[in-house]
């Protein structure tokens, strides 16, 4: 249990270095482009991203999903096939999608409420499309290898070309909305070039015996396609629904506002980057890990423990980017406000947003039974709950409340997938989840936001951060007083703090020593 408990401590430790690096990157991209677009330009970027969302789940259509499950299992081919099928099925179909996308560019533009010279952001977007997704396969096969170091090297790269291209392009050429697409294209064929080595080597173009193309479409190709679609396809509505969740309300916001609403509603939405960077790093991890995990006798304790310990720090974090959001806008660098004081009205939006993630994170936890016990079908109506919620809270909300509706809607309809999620998967794959840290978790974290809201405190800068600083050791202080940490936790944090150094005398991570049986959870 210890060594697992490591495992994907360790895993998600590399994935979240180069996430948070990475995302931090990305995320100098928020105040930037606030400092050099005006609201209603980046109101275009966030409209025609939100549609790519959407074209990501179409094009990769479940095979990376079903990669993960086929691969990890080998139940029918080898590991070449398992690579091999995916990815020329990928190929084939995304460079189809995308010549149509191009093609048809003008139409869609109309289509999609655009003037005619914004067909030429419709093309970037059809090969960004195109190239995001023949990476697709070859970062599956390094999760599932365990190659974090490397994975996380080239997102990296990726990141700092596309950062360092958007700013050349911006700054020194004065492209504008098309700088950016540009740099998007650029960066996303860079990142297929970097995987090409692993490619290569997972097609058996340099290994003996050597799989070439036709043997490949010999041997079991058509049992193991059949297979993939299979598990892969309920993906699809899953994921447009999934991602309705996520970006529907910038095109319903669009319709009954403007650019420029949307604009900043979309800078404050990626100021909740925190939750963001941890839902990620901990999503990279888990996947691989519970199917690794699945048939372990204790694998069921072991899933209800990591989600008390993921839920303690998305808490927390939520409860720091929550209280200190308007301190870190205000921050200036070189003469300039950290996000342009144009965008500041919709600071409220962002404790909304994170705390959405949270539930995020939730449903990243219970999505292991789907995989396990191989019911993708669930998805589609699971997601497409969330959605329907979504799309009518916007309709609803939005008129009234504008993007504070918005905001307010994706939390709500998070909340319902999380909770359908927890009752769909425990008919089949129950789990005995630690509640009461649970509610000692969410009741202490809201409850000190809430006070925060009810006691404003004004005086010097020094003061609010103070009195802030002081709400987020009282959250602790307060769990403490809740008996929410174990004794056997309190002494493993003591050990670690105390013998960090010390190789050969590892502390207990979970306080469960090897050998040992969890202790009883709690109802």
């Amino acid at each position: 249990m210890l060594d697992k408990i490591r495992q994907l401590g360790s895993d998600t430790a590399v994935y979240g270095v180069s996430t948070i690096i990475g995302r931090f990157l990305n995320f100098l991209l928020v105040p930037f482009y606030t400092n050099v677009l005006p609201p209603s330009e980046y109101g275009i970027v966030a409209y025609i991203y939100s549609y790519i969302a959407f074209m990501n789940i179409i094009y990769g259509y479940g095979m990376e999903s079903a990669y993960f499950r086929y691969a990890s299992s080998l139940e029918i081919g080898s590991e070449k096939l398992n690579f091999t099928i995916p990815f020329l099925s990928l190929v084939a179909t995304s460079l189809f999608f995308s010549g149509i996308i191009h093609a048809l560019s003008v139409p869609i533009a109309s289509l999609l409420k655009m003037v005619a010279h914004d067909a030429l952001y419709v093309q970037y977007a059809a090969w960004i499309l195109f190239f995001d997704t023949l990476t697709l396969i070859p970062f599956a096969a390094l999760r599932l290898e365990r190659r974090a170091v490397r994975f996380a090297l080239i997102r990296l790269m990726n990141i700092i070309l596309n950062v360092a291209l958007n700013i050349v392009l911006l700054v020194k050429f004065h492209l504008g909305v098309q700088g950016i697409f540009i740099s998007g294209v650029v960066s996303s064929a860079f990142t297929v070039l970097l995987l090409l080595p692993t490619i290569i080597r997972q097609l058996g173009i340099r290994s003996e015996p050597r799989v070439t193309v036709s043997e490949t479409l010999r041997k079991s190709g058509r049992e193991l396609y059949s297979a993939l679609l299979k598990f892969g396809l309920p993906y699809v509505p899953a994921g447009l629904a999934a991602m309705a969740i996520q970006v529907i309300d910038r095109p319903i916001l669009r319709a009954f506002t403007n650019d420029a609403t949307v604009g900043i509603y979309q800078a404050n939405y990626r100021l909740g980057i925190l939750m963001m960077i941890i839902v990620s790093m901990f999503d990279y991890a888990w996947r691989p890990f519970f199917l690794t995990n699945a048939n372990d006798p204790q694998a069921k304790p072991l899933f209800a423990r990591v989600l008390t310990y993921f839920l303690f720090v998305a808490l927390t974090l939520w409860l720091i980017g929550s209280l200190f959001v308007d301190d870190i806008v205000r921050i200036r660098f070189f003469g300039r406000d950290f996000i342009h004081p144009a965008y500041w009205s919709g600071l409220g939006i962002v404790p909304i947003v994170l705390f959405a993630y949270v539930f995020t994170g939730i449903s990243t936890n219970l999505i292991a039974g789907i995989y396990i016990e191989k019911k993708t079908h669930y998805l589609p109506w699971i997601n497409g709950a969330g959605a329907a919620v979504n799309i009518a809270a916007n309709i609803v909300l939005i008129p009234v409340f504008s993007l504070y509706g918005a905001a307010f809607a994706t939390l709500l309809s998070y909340m319902v997938a999380a909770v359908l999620m927890f009752f769909v998967v425990q008919r089949f794959f129950p789990i005995r989840y630690e509640y009461s840290r649970i509610l000692k978790l969410f009741a202490s974290s809201v409850g000190m936001y809430l006070f925060f809201r009810w006691v404003p405190v004004d005086g010097t800068v020094f003061m609010r951060l103070a009195w802030k600083s002081s709400l987020v050791l009282g959250f602790v202080a307060i769990l403490l007083v809740l008996r929410f940490f174990r004794k056997d936790e309190i002494r493993a944090v003591r050990q670690i703090l105390r013998f960090s150094a010390q190789e050969a005398k590892p502390p207990v991570s979970a306080g469960i020593a090897e050998g040992e049986s969890l202790p009883k959870i709690d109802n």
